[in-house]
């Protein structure tokens, strides 16, 4: 993968904070998204839908992560390692909570 592809895909905070989720524990879960159209919830049903209909799937098109949309469950891809020392440089040197809470 080139750099310019690793940066465009790490140009997202929730990817980074994805991909940093899976450096200390794959598989991980993503919840999936609810059918209730009518949810109050501060928009988490509309980052949980970005997370599936957007930033999987592109994960996973540069085989970074593999998802089972069935379970949620994500685990490393084969092209991880090509990713993961930038993931891990970044997070240690970003001053702005990169390395937060994990996606949903």
């Amino acid at each position: 993968m080139m750099l310019d592809d690793q940066l465009s895909v790490l140009s997202n905070g929730h990817r980074r904070r994805l991909l940093l989720a899976l450096t200390e524990e794959s598989p991980y879960n993503i919840p999936t998204v609810s059918s209730d159209p009518v949810e109050a919830d501060g928009g988490v049903r509309e980052h949980a839908i970005a997370m599936h209909h957007s930033h999987l799937p592109r994960l996973e098109d540069h085989g970074l992560i593999d998802w089972n949309q069935e379970t949620g469950e994500v685990t490393k891809g084969s092209q991880f390692d090509d990713i993961e020392a930038l993931v891990t440089t970044l997070a240690e040197n970003h001053s702005g909570g990169f390395a937060g809470e994990p996606p949903d």
